[in-house]
């Protein structure tokens, strides 16, 4: 499960349970709404209650991410699990922005909202 909210061009996205290609999907739609009307976005996606995802959604994730490499401004993950860590530093290879991993949602929040 996936929830979203959208301000300005701040896209926060909180993953809940099993990370599914239709929670990706609904995710991608945000994102090209975003990017239609804000331009460059800013992402803070919070993993934290995240349990598993889905091997079509790593799939899609490294398509979108090459399909719009450069329209992400700053993209903070919030997580605690090593692996997503590295998965986000490996990220960093299909994005043209800044990346950082949080153990905290607030100051992610705090790192994107930074001139």
């Amino acid at each position: 499960m996936i929830s979203i909210a959208t301000q300005g061009n701040l896209i926060s996205a909180s993953v809940m349970g099993e990370f599914t290609l239709a929670d990706y999907k609904e995710f991608e739609q945000h994102m090209t709404f975003g990017l239609q009307f804000q331009g460059g976005v800013n992402l803070v996606l919070d993993l934290r209650d995240m349990v598993r995802y889905t091997l079509d959604v790593a799939w899609e994730e490294v398509r979108f991410s090459r399909e719009h490499r450069y329209d992400f401004r700053k993209i903070a993950v919030v997580t605690t699990d090593e692996w997503m860590v590295w998965l986000a530093w490996l990220n960093r290879l299909f994005v043209d922005a800044e990346v950082q991993v949080f153990d905290d949602p607030g100051i992610a929040l705090e790192w994107v909202n930074q001139a």
